[in-house]
């Protein structure tokens, strides 16, 4: 085969493999246009892992990369339907002005978090306690929750992780 037939027999492979990386943008949701409609969310980003009625009437459609990911990102759609914010949760700066110790309960936590990628009880105490990976500046964290046997939050904490990394490190 000549090199120019080999070279136009590639064209279409390396063309593809060059847009790749722009289709992963359609599927973050930290790329939706201002004002998306429920109906614009779903076509570009899937079934949610988790849908949540809001106070206002909206609902809240949380797409979480647990258990191995590190992001939880919460699209909140008002109750005529359009996007009134996304926000990816799982962020240092977030914890303490979000996390209501003593006055959140097991819901809030996944409204806000969704399902951990562990729940461990403590041999010290008697509760729970619900952690997430995540990253700060590509560093592995841990954000871990504790809950009492009534389901109370009662503090959290964050720590570095030294033994995991994210699947797509692998």
């Amino acid at each position: 085969m000549s090199l120019l037939r080999c070279c136009k027999a590639l064209l279409p492979a390396v063309a593809l493999a060059a847009l790749l990386p722009l289709g992963g943008c359609a599927l973050d949701p930290q790329h939706l246009p201002s004002g998306a409609t429920r109906d614009v969310v779903l076509q570009r980003l899937g079934p949610p892992t988790a849908t949540y009625p809001m106070p206002d009437g909206g609902e809240r459609l949380q797409y979480s990369r647990a258990p191995s990911g590190i992001t939880v990102n919460n699209v909140d759609v008002d109750a005529k339907g359009r996007v009134v914010s996304v926000r990816q949760e799982l962020d240092d700066a977030l914890f303490d002005s979000t996390v209501k110790v003593g006055a959140w309960h097991v819901d809030d936590v996944l409204r806000t978090y969704g399902q951990p990628f562990q729940v461990m009880r403590m041999a010290f105490s008697p509760g729970t306690v619900w952690s997430w990976h995540y990253q700060t500046q590509n560093s592995p964290r841990l954000f871990s929750i504790f809950v009492d046997p009534d389901g109370t939050v009662t503090r959290y904490q964050t720590i570095d992780e030294f033994f995991y990394a994210p699947r797509d490190r692998w």
